[in-house]
């Protein structure tokens, strides 16, 4: 089994919506640390799992320095965007995505 991990970071904004109050229903912004990890029991023909710059782009091109109420169509939670990330992501099983210090969600497909 091959393995590939690759973490990028990213600045983006989002507001929450949650059935409480919450600073966090109002607009505001995170420098986001995403950690993607993708296996394959094969490598394509370039040699690779998933080319490194393919995740980075896949990600960063929509996500970067965007609003991402308008972007995703979901609630942009970080549990919300690392299944995103894992069901966009040729061969991703894992997504780490960091949105502050103290705050990390992880999702990992079964």
């Amino acid at each position: 089994m091959y393995y590939i991990k690759k973490r990028f970071e990213i600045s983006a904004a989002h507001r929450l919506n949650l059935s409480y109050e919450s600073k966090c229903t109002s607009l505001h912004g995170h420098n986001w640390i995403i950690t993607v990890e993708c296996k394959s029991r094969e490598l394509n023909s370039d040699g690779m799992v998933v080319d490194f710059t393919h995740i980075k782009h896949s990600v960063m091109d929509l996500l970067d320095h965007a609003v991402l109420n308008d972007v995703l169509p979901f609630n942009p939670t970080a549990e919300n965007i690392a299944r995103w990330i894992v069901e966009t992501i040729p061969h991703c099983f894992r997504c780490e995505v960091q949105e502050s210090e103290g705050n990390t969600a992880i999702y990992e497909a079964d």
